[in-house]
């Protein structure tokens, strides 16, 4: 029978599909909202809490062993642990830094700002800047000075454990850039270090003086050797040439002092006469 023009037609019913799709989204997109930000929060909270020993296992890592951070304390954003120098994974002979190296590690711009102080060698916070690039990083360092016993070098093997240097090494940086992209290093800026008052057990003489290194970055880094004061005369130089370091240079002892250097002279280069031969690359 034909509607008339006073009745209305019955409301059709939802299809059971469209009644799912009301189901599924309207009462459950609240919990959908919820458990997204509980996951985001749970990372970011799990991040902040990373242990330290995590920062450790990196750094030992990366330096092949040399660098060992040992019982490391904190967060890998905020710690401190102990500064162990080691000759790598195969080597028998380590140093620790007397007291503990703490970190601090902020986010910043495009990578990270660390801020890094140990008890024995900084008075203020050395200060790195990290940057991932494309194929490499940039690290650079603000200006600064710090200085650090010359004995933990020992630790690093040969030819530093037969030396067994005593003294203070006095790090001083200007605007230290250093850049890695696909294996290949670029250096930017100057440092320079000082070793103070020197000594070694191969020579009776104490101290044997004080010397200079200066390391001038560019299209090919340079690096200077030369003798502030004292009985042992060093001199030399060094260029970077590709990845590799060629340096030549010649050491002496002062007129009088040759009996008490000549076991190191005969051990630190090729004795030639009175001077001994340094050659690197």
């Amino acid at each position: 029978m034909a509607p008339t023009p006073f009745s209305r037609p019955s409301p059709r019913a939802p299809s059971a599909s469209r009644r799912r799709s009301a189901l599924d989204t309207a009462p459950h997109a609240p919990w959908g909202w919820a458990l997204a930000g509980a996951l985001l929060g749970g990372g970011g909270a799990l991040l902040a809490a990373l242990p330290a020993h995590w920062m450790a296992a990196g750094v030992e890592r990366a330096s092949g062993a040399q660098l060992q951070l040992v019982a490391a304390r904190g967060s890998v954003w905020n710690g401190s642990a102990q500064l162990v120098l080691a000759g790598g994974s195969e080597s028998q002979s380590a140093t620790a830094l007397p007291g503990r190296v703490h970190w601090r590690l902020r986010p910043n711009g495009s990578g990270l700002q660390a801020h890094i102080s140990a008890d024995c060698c900084t008075q203020v916070p050395l200060q790195l800047q990290m940057q991932p690039r494309w194929g490499g990083l940039r690290l650079a360092l603000a200006d600064g000075q710090s200085r650090w016993p010359a004995a933990v070098l020992t630790g690093l093997g040969t030819p530093w454990n037969t030396l067994q240097l005593q003294g203070q090494l006095a790090l001083q940086t200007q605007g230290l850039v250093i850049e890695s992209v696909r294996g290949r290093v670029l250096l930017r800026g100057s440092a320079q270090l000082d070793a103070l008052e020197v000594s070694s057990r191969l020579s009776t003489l104490r101290p044997m003086g004080s010397y200079r290194l200066a390391l001038a970055g560019g299209e090919a880094p340079t690096l200077q050797l030369s003798t502030l004061a004292g009985a042992l005369q060093l001199s030399g130089s060094g260029q970077w040439v590709g990845q590799r370091l060629r340096f030549a240079g010649e050491a002496q002892a002062a007129p009088g002092r040759e009996p008490a250097l000549s076991n190191l002279l005969n051990i630190i280069g090729r004795r030639v006469g009175e001077r001994s031969l340094i050659s690197l690359g």
